[in-house]
């Protein structure tokens, strides 16, 4: 006779099981190792049992149906197994998978630790949003780092750091309770927003490439600002406190996209304007000012460390002076 295992996800809600998992459930008796087993009121007359090898000897002559802990049963399939290979003639076992992670399953991971983390951490429990406003420009800039670097494994976790700051400041914001949302709040609205401004995606409208693509996508943003009743100009929701040459260029190019004219970027004689017109330079010939500036810096501190490389004395000691 068989032990079978019915496995399911603590990310999918209790009570939704394949149909092969509620055959599985009803070929024998079911038991558990918890009761806290959240799959337990949905299967009447489940027991509560942590015996091994008295497992391995029953499923000998009667079919068992185990409910498999949902953060995993290694130390009971070690067991079992054990108890089962000093038989005579040993069950057979089983895996039927009940529930599956669907993509995107691990962002409820996240969700409940930073639940945890905002009542449980002394820290994480006082910060706010103004406070955190540090840390989301950090993680910003060490993602762009890391894809300019090409470390795309460690992209991988840069953008974990970045996620966190989002969940983070929807945990915040849920605490305002009517007042406020949460991440699912977040999620709704982008999602929204997406479908909206993709209508060659998810209506039937058609474009012929990316141009028009763009092209109605600055149509439909201006068509939404319109019903909020917020400026129609084309250089509206610019982030004016963004780092300057990447201002610079993001306001050229939403103001060219808008047909301004050339002149208009020629301003007084002064340093600023000096720079401006650089970064009006750089972007006409088709490159990104903010990145070319970044690789400049990066070529500089390389050649800063080579010449401190080569300046170490004899006894060890840089022959300069730091700050």
């Amino acid at each position: 006779m068989p032990l079978i295992v019915v496995t399911s996800s603590p990310r999918v809600a209790p009570g939704i099981l394949s149909a092969p998992a509620w055959e599985a459930l009803r070929a024998g008796k079911v038991f558990t190792g918890s009761a806290d087993h959240p799959l337990l009121p949905f299967v009447p007359g489940a027991e509560v049992r942590d015996d091994p090898a008295a497992i391995a000897r029953e499923a000998v002559t009667s079919t068992l149906v185990w409910l498999a802990a949902q953060d995993g049963d290694e130390a009971f399939f070690r067991a079992v197994g054990h108890a089962a290979l000093a038989l005579p003639d040993p069950p057979e076992i089983e895996v039927v998978p009940g529930s599956y992670d669907l993509p995107g399953a691990r962002l409820l991971d996240m969700v409940a630790v930073m639940d945890r983390l905002r009542r449980e951490c002394p820290w994480d429990g006082r910060q706010t949003h103004e406070s955190l406003i540090p840390y989301l420009v950090e993680e910003s800039y060490e993602v762009v780092e890391t894809i300019e670097n090409g470390d795309l494994a460690g992209l991988r976790e840069e953008l974990g750091d970045l996620l966190f700051q989002v969940v983070f400041h929807a945990r915040l914001a849920q605490e305002r309770g009517d007042e406020g949302w949460d991440v699912d709040d977040v999620a709704e609205a982008i999602v929204t927003k997406l479908v909206r401004r993709h209508p060659h995606v998810f209506a039937d409208v058609r474009v012929d490439g990316a141009e028009t693509v763009a092209a109605n996508w600055e149509e439909i943003k201006k068509a939404e600002r319109a019903a909020k009743g917020e400026s129609e100009s084309a250089l509206a929701g610019v982030p004016m406190g963004q780092p300057a040459v990447s201002l610079a260029a993001q306001l050229l190019r939403r103001a060219s996209r808008a047909g301004a004219p050339a002149e208009l970027a020629q301003g007084p004689g002064s340093a600023g304007q000096r720079l401006f017109d650089l970064v009006r330079e750089i972007q006409d010939a088709g490159a990104d000012p903010e990145a070319a500036l970044r690789q400049a810096a990066r070529d500089y501190r390389a050649r800063v460390e080579a010449w401190e490389r080569n300046s170490v004395s004899d006894d060890g000691q840089m022959g300069v002076t730091g700050e």
